[in-house]
This record gives structure tokens, C-alpha cells and sequence, in this order.
């Protein structure tokens, strides 16, 4: 069978007994067969053309495209070596087929979750994970094609959470850009919604989301396992299902509307940023987000415009994460801390951020002292190298140095542990070496760790809220978009490398 012929027999509904050989499958031809459906769909959504959108998703969720992509998704994700509650994984090339060909909503009942907890960051909390079935995965994935052009078409503009081509660092840069400057807003709402993922209430999402009812009831009503007793789920969307970051957004979605049509309205009643006279600004990152304003009375205002849009839909601020700040104090956002230094605002890492990482590493050291210094490179750079690409487009410098540090004195320990009886000289011999002008370099033959010190700072262009991925008319923008962020990446890069 040549790589062509698959493809034709993908292009139509395939019969149970076709073979088709998964590691031959045009995947980029299968991607854009889908969103040519997906860009159908948000431009009908955009138009208002509901009747139009049903069919667009019903088309979509019964192509055979899209069906072999949503089992591709769950088999390729860091999820795809833990079973639900049936036990199954789909490892071969044959099961992946298989799954593919059965994916389909007639007569469809979602298994219950399979319940545990996993650690929250910084805290000595647990927060419960559901794990749904493969099939189950595959199931939401697949509504989660059609859902999503329709999402990214309603979202709210100023709203960077699980969404195509919006990162933390695009929130980021739109708070500076809404609080840097002298007559920018002084006053800082932080808002949290409190188990946000757990208490949006069902009727709402079944009301308002625009996907097949009886699906979603299954998806929202699954229940969950814990210690092999089943419990119902009255409320919440599943955490660790596909599809519930998008439901998530969909329920805060028109959040930034509503604040806006009190405080940037004109007097025809028209939303227009010119007459934003209280400097509010609205950015949300999923359910954590903050408001701008320039006074406190402003911001208490706006904490209740926010209460009275989230009690429909289940949700509630949490008292505990939720206060009002001036600039000059600074205030904690997606692990940096925003703060004006005699006028000048400054993003760093927050101090927990860095705390929370210092503690990983140390963590990680210690309980690997053991292994070959070859092999705690190979875990400790991931960790170091994924911290650092994060905070390299804020004012990180200091912040670089200081986990070098604890690198070094946690690594020091490590050695030292190693050979109680040999010399400081002989230690230092057997796992630090020179490269360039630098001394103290923990290397072994084959690998070196990432030096935290050399980090390049890279500044971070924020998209476009006006851009769309699933609009045609957009499409060059995300692509030029994507060149040029790849060009900035290898010329960090090299810089790193010549540093």
C-alpha cells in the first residue's frame, strides 16, 4: 500500500474492514481537511448563522478525519500511559484503527472518572483529578473540534487561557500595557473564582453550550470512582478532560462585555475604549484574572459587577484570593509579580514562583543521590530549561543568579555526600570543569547542565487580539506570527550558545 492510497480511503466513511496502516497516514493532509470545517463553522458562528453551524459540526464530528485525529490526540499526549477505570490503552497501531472506526454518539454512554489527587503547586493542598476512558478522551476531543471554532469566535478579546496561539506571556505584556505608563490605571483588582472547574452548575452549560445535549449530559454526568465507590457529579466540569477547558472559558466568556458596557459606554450606548475615563481593564488567564482601575471604589464596583455575572453559572470570587491592590504595593499574576519602582513598572518572577522552584530542584537532588551525575543532568535540565523559557521575557536577571546558586550549594552537598573522604580539589575535579572563560561548570562527558545564569532575556510581542486563527482572513498573520517567534527562539539560542 503507498502513502497515497490510505488518504483516498480516508476521504470517505471507511468500512470496518479497511486496513489502514497508521504509520503512513498524511496527518498534515488529515489536519487540513478538518479546519477547512472548523474555518466553516467560525465564519457561520461570525455571521450568526446557527442552523448552518449545527450542520457544519455535524459534519465534522462524523468525518473519519476528525475521528482519526481525536484518537491520534489522546495516544501522543503525557495521558496516553494512564488507563481510566477499564484499564485500556490503545498502544498499537491496530487499537488506534480500531478506536477510530467505533468513535460515534449512537447509543453513547461515558464510564465514570477514575478519581485521584494530585499535588498543588506550593501548597500542601490536593486537588482532585478525574481520568476518564480512552474511548471516553477520544469521545470529548472529537466535540472538542467542533466546539472550539466557536469558542475562539465568542471569547472574550482580552482572555489568554487554553486558547490557539495565546500564551501567559501575551496576558502578561497586555497588563503592562494597560498599567505601565504615568497615566495608566494605579488601582488592581485580583480576582480568583473559586473552585472554578468544580462548581460550574450543569443546567447553565446545558442551556448555553452549543454542542449535542445528550453528549454533553454524558460528558458533565459520568460520575467518578475513588476507592471503589462510585459518586455522581451534580456540578463542575471534569478536570483532566479534554474538553473542559473549553467549557470553562465558555462559561467566563463575556465577563470582559459586561464590565466594559458599564464603564466604557458612550452615551448612544455603544462600547468605545475612548471613553474608558476609570482606565478598566479586563485580562483573564482560565479563572484567574485581574482588573484594572483608577481608584479602589472603582475596583469594589467592579468586584460586584463580577459576583453578580458568576452566581448564574455556579461560581462564586474566592475571599481568600481575591483582594484589591495598588501598583506601588505590586500584586502576584501567573507567577510574576507586577510593581512600580518609583514610577517605573517592573515584571519579575514572584517570589513564590522562585520558591517553588528552588524547592523542586533541591527536592530533585536529594532524592537522586544515587544516580550517575550523567542522569541528574538529564532531569534537571527539562525542569531548569522550562522555568527559565518562561521567565525570559520578564525582568529576570536576579531571579537567574539566584537559582544558579542554589544550584550550585545543592549540587556541592550532593558531591560531597558522595565522597565524604575525598578532598574539596578532587571533587570539584570529578564533576565541575572549564568551558571558555567560565570555571564551575557541572559537567559529565556527555551532558552539561543548563546554566540559569546565561538565559538570554527575549522580549515577548503580544498577539493581536484582533486576530483570529479560525478565520481565513487571518490565517497569514498566525503563519508570519509562528516565522518570526521561531527566528527569535534560535537567535536566543545562539546567543546562549556564544555567551
Amino acid at each position: 500500500m503507498s502513502i497515497g492510497e490510505p488518504i483516498t480511503l480516508l476521504a470517505k466513511e471507511a468500512p470496518v474492514n479497511v486496513q489502514i496502516a497508521w504509520d503512513v497516514i498524511e496527518w498534515h493532509r488529515i489536519i487540513t481537511n478538518i479546519n477547512k470545517l472548523q474555518f466553516r463553522i467560525a465564519k457561520a458562528v461570525k455571521e450568526g448563522k446557527r442552523h448552518l453551524v449545527k450542520r457544519l459540526q455535524y459534519l465534522l464530528k462524523n468525518s473519519f478525519f476528525a475521528k482519526l485525529f481525536s484518537v491520534l490526540k489522546v495516544t501522543s499526549n503525557k495521558g496516553k500511559r494512564t488507563p481510566g477505570i477499564d484499564g485500556i490503552l490503545w498502544k498499537t497501531s491496530k487499537r488506534k484503527l480500531k478506536a477510530a472506526l467505533s468513535l460515534t454518539n449512537k447509543s453513547y454512554k461515558a464510564k465514570p472518572l477514575k478519581r485521584t489527587f494530585i499535588e498543588k503547586k506550593g501548597k500542601n493542598k490536593k486537588r482532585p483529578l478525574g481520568i476518564p476512558t480512552m474511548y471516553d478522551r477520544a469521545m470529548q476531543a472529537l466535540h472538542a473540534l467542533t466546539l472550539e471554532p466557536v469558542s475562539e469566535i465568542t471569547a472574550d478579546r482580552s482572555s489568554f487561557g487554553f486558547r490557539k496561539f495565546r500564551s501567559a506571556n501575551d496576558a502578561a505584556e497586555h497588563a503592562f500595557n494597560c498599567l505601565a505608563l504615568k497615566n495608566r490605571a494605579t488601582w488592581i483588582l485580583e480576582g480568583d473564582i473559586k473552585g472554578c472547574f468544580d462548581h460550574i452548575n450543569h443546567d447553565w452549560l446545558l442551556d448555553n453550550i452549543p454542542m449535542d445535549k445528550r453528549i454533553l449530559k454524558e460528558f458533565l454526568k459520568s460520575g467518578f470512582v475513588y476507592q471503589n465507590k462510585l459518586s455522581p457529579t451534580e456540578s463542575g466540569t471534569p478536570q483532566g478532560g479534554i474538553i473542559s477547558p473549553i467549557l470553562a472559558n465558555m462559561t467566563l466568556d463575556g465577563l470582559e462585555r459586561v464590565i466594559k458596557e458599564r464603564y466604557w459606554s458612550c452615551k448612544t450606548g455603544t462600547i468605545d475604549k475612548n471613553h474608558n475615563k476609570h482606565k478598566v481593564n479586563f485580562i483573564r488567564y482560565a479563572d484567574d484574572f485581574i482588573v484594572t482601575a483608577d481608584s479602589k471604589e472603582v475596583a469594589e464596583d467592579v468586584k460586584l459587577i463580577i459576583a453578580r455575572f458568576l452566581a448564574p453559572r455556579g461560581l462564586a470570587l474566592s475571599e481568600e484570593k481575591t483582594r484589591i491592590t495598588h501598583i506601588d504595593d505590586g500584586f502576584d499574576f501567573l507567577g510574576w509579580n507586577f510593581r512600580k519602582y518609583r514610577g517605573k513598572l517592573l515584571i519579575k518572577p514572584s517570589k513564590n514562583s522562585s520558591k517553588n522552584i528552588a524547592d523542586n530542584v533541591r527536592l530533585l537532588i536529594k532524592k537522586h543521590r544515587a544516580i550517575s551525575q550523567d542522569d541528574l543532568i538529564r532531569i534537571l535540565n527539562p525542569v531548569i530549561r522550562g522555568w527559565c523559557n518562561y521567565h525570559r521575557s520578564m525582568v529576570s536577571k536576579e531571579a537567574f543568579k539566584t537559582l544558579d546558586s542554589v544550584l550550585f550549594i545543592s549540587l556541592w552537598k550532593w558531591a560531597r555526600h558522595r565522597h565524604p573522604m575525598k578532598s574539596r580539589q578532587w571533587v570539584k575535579d570529578k564533576y565541575w570543569t572549564r568551558i571558555g572563560d567560565r570555571d564551575w561548570i557541572f559537567s559529565s562527558k556527555k551532558n552539561t547542565l543548563y546554566i540559569v545564569g546565561r538565559t538570554k532575556i527575549v522580549r515577548h510581542y503580544m498577539v493581536r487580539l484582533d486576530k483570529n486563527p479560525f478565520l481565513k482572513e487571518d490565517q497569514e498573520y498566525f503563519v508570519k506570527r509562528s516565522d518570526m517567534q521561531r527566528m527569535w527562539k534560535t537567535t536566543a539560542a545562539s546567543s546562549l550558545m556564544l555567551a
